[in-house]
């Protein structure tokens, strides 16, 4: 339930650096800032590559082939993420939500797909949706990862696949051409050689369009008997089926599959992969089960549920930018995604934003909240998974990263190891391999990736405790030195923020006009400091040319 935001400076102080599971009966009460998902500071992670928290579960279905260089899994799992989120590394950041790759079983061969030979390490190649791979964890691991991400105020992104199943192989036959096709491929010219063909060679594509009722796949009967679960899986389907009145068609079947995780795990949100390569009639399906799955799941969990937020959905369609408003063109049909189903895309046009000014950024997403997508959203990024050209390859403008990623209007997105430098540029990997190395988490105690994950970690923080700076109204104050106001009204809830950048390092003073007419005193997040209000003037003496005002 939304509350009012009361920032003070031992209750900042306390969520810096504690969890909330290590509060004691001394700790004055905390009022927390209300969440806002066009506000969110969402870190995405490839579960395999983040951090292994359970050895025995390293190998199975026997991936034991040498693959080409990060195309193998290399141990990361659920448990991992868990132990993460308890050691406060997420809350640290200012992380209100964990989005990480599609968590369920993959086909359990490999392939190689032109780069070298390739298990299913990422997650994308499903075999069966109802069922956790075991390279990630359990169901039960899954069930404490969610539990623990929400104790600990962070929502749960889950990444749905409805257009492909995973490569056919021999240990992974094909579903039948009732369920899938094999070409042709993609040639992207229209709507149909955007959706009715096939991403690359050998990637079944879901005949998600179908109107035809259809039996299971006969792998995955077979799958399922051998496990000795298909008779409930199949009173499952008939009961999901009558109560839904949805057809039996193959994008429905994986549709009940998804929404299950939200109906019984309390999933807060889809990240959809491959939007515009599935008709939108599906994903406004897919929105309504969620949606009624959400509903389901806070009815029968009162006491766990985090607030009143509905359920949120953003899609990746590759190469849309808010350049282009809500729309995307797909040749000879143009299609609006945020009327079928999504609250918001990822804006693959931030990281040629990010080249220019602050203020030339910040302006340019400021009438975008406010103007073309008012009511809707957006999430900016600096690198990603699939992304060959992101903004900073090399690393070389790593504080300049975060610092335009978290104060740029719009959700943004940190991909791991952004905070540390992560290396994305590893020899010897083909194609999306090198911006997937591991978290090397040694590395973090060497001076230079601390003064690093400080910085992204003090931005995070002051980012996820006001919602002013990633949804609010920008307003600059001064241009050299350069200061703004940000301001975020919603309902009864109001914050303000005040932001200095590139000024002087020592003594400094700051105008902030009428952006806190009632405080007496602020408190720069970044240095720490307490300033007292003279005539709307901050003098400040800090080492740092960054200053974050709050109101104390």
């Amino acid at each position: 339930m939304k509350k009012t935001l009361i920032l003070l400076v031992t209750v900042l102080l306390t969520v810096i650096s504690c969890t909330s599971d290590k509060k004691t009966a001394e700790t004055p009460a905390e009022t927390k800032t209300p969440f806002f998902w066009e506000a969110a500071n969402v870190y995405f992670l490839l579960t395999d590559r983040f951090k292994n928290g359970d050895t025995t579960n390293d190998v199975n279905f026997d991936r034991t082939e040498e693959t080409a260089v990060l195309r193998g899994f290399k141990g990361g799992d659920l448990k991992g993420i868990t132990q993460k989120i308890e050691e406060g590394y997420f809350t640290d950041l200012g992380i209100n939500a964990i989005w990480l790759n599609p968590f369920v079983e993959n086909i359990h061969d490999g392939v190689d797909e032109g780069t070298g030979y390739t298990y299913g390490y990422h997650g994308y190649w499903a075999k069966d949706w109802t069922q956790v791979d075991p390279n990630f964890g359990t169901r039960e691991d899954l069930e404490t990862f969610v539990k623990t991400a929400h104790e600990n105020g962070i929502r749960v992104v889950m990444d749905v696949v409805l257009n492909h199943t995973g490569p056919v192989t021999e240990e992974d036959p094909f579903w039948g051409t009732d369920w899938a096709v094999q070409g042709p491929p993609c040639t992207y010219k229209s709507a149909a050689t955007t959706i009715d063909c096939t991403l690359v060679e050998n990637l079944p594509d879901i005949k998600t369009g179908s109107t035809k009722e259809v039996g299971l796949p006969e792998p995955l009967a077979a799958k399922w008997k051998a496990e000795g679960r298909y008779a409930s899986e199949m009173e499952e389907l008939d009961i999901y089926f009558a109560e839904s009145g949805l057809k039996r068609t193959p994008r429905n079947y994986i549709i009940k599959w998804l929404t299950d995780y939200v109906r019984e795990l309390g999933i807060d949100a889809y990240r959809v992969d491959t939007a515009k390569h599935v008709e939108v009639e599906a994903w406004k399906v897919l929105r309504a089960e969620a949606d009624r799955a959400f509903a389901s799941w806070k009815e029968n969990n009162e006491a766990t549920v985090l607030d009143d937020n509905p359920f949120y959905m953003y899609g990746e369609v590759y190469f849309y930018s808010v350049d282009n408003g809500q729309d995307y063109d797909l040749g000879d049909q143009v299609v609006n995604y945020f009327d079928n189903g999504f609250d918001g895309l990822i804006n693959f046009q931030w990281k040629y934003d990010a080249t220019k000014d602050y203020e030339s950024t910040f302006t340019k997403y400021d009438t975008l909240i406010n103007d073309t997508f008012k009511g809707k959203s957006f999430m900016n990024y600096a690198t990603s998974h699939d992304d060959g050209d992101p903004f900073d390859k090399d690393r070389t403008k790593t504080f300049e990263t975060g610092t335009k990623l978290l104060l740029t209007q719009g959700l943004s997105q940190v991909y791991y190891g952004d905070e540390t430098a992560r290396d994305l540029t590893i020899e010897g990997t083909n194609g999306d391999a090198t911006l997937r190395s591991e978290m090397i988490w040694e590395d973090h105690a060497l001076p230079e990736k601390d003064e690093l994950l400080k910085h992204w970690q003090k931005l995070g923080q002051f980012r996820a405790h006001h919602p002013a700076v990633g949804a609010g109204n920008h307003e600059m104050i001064n241009e050299a030195p350069y200061y703004f106001k940000r301001t975020f009204t919603k309902g009864d809830f109001t914050d303000t923020v005040v932001v200095g950048l590139d000024v002087p390092v020592g003594k400094k003073e700051i105008f902030v006009g009428d952006a806190f007419a009632k405080a007496a005193t602020l408190k720069d997040t970044y240095s720490g400091k307490t300033v007292t209000l003279v005539d709307g003037k901050a003098s400040l003496d800090t080492p740092y040319s960054i200053v974050l005002l709050e109101k104390e």
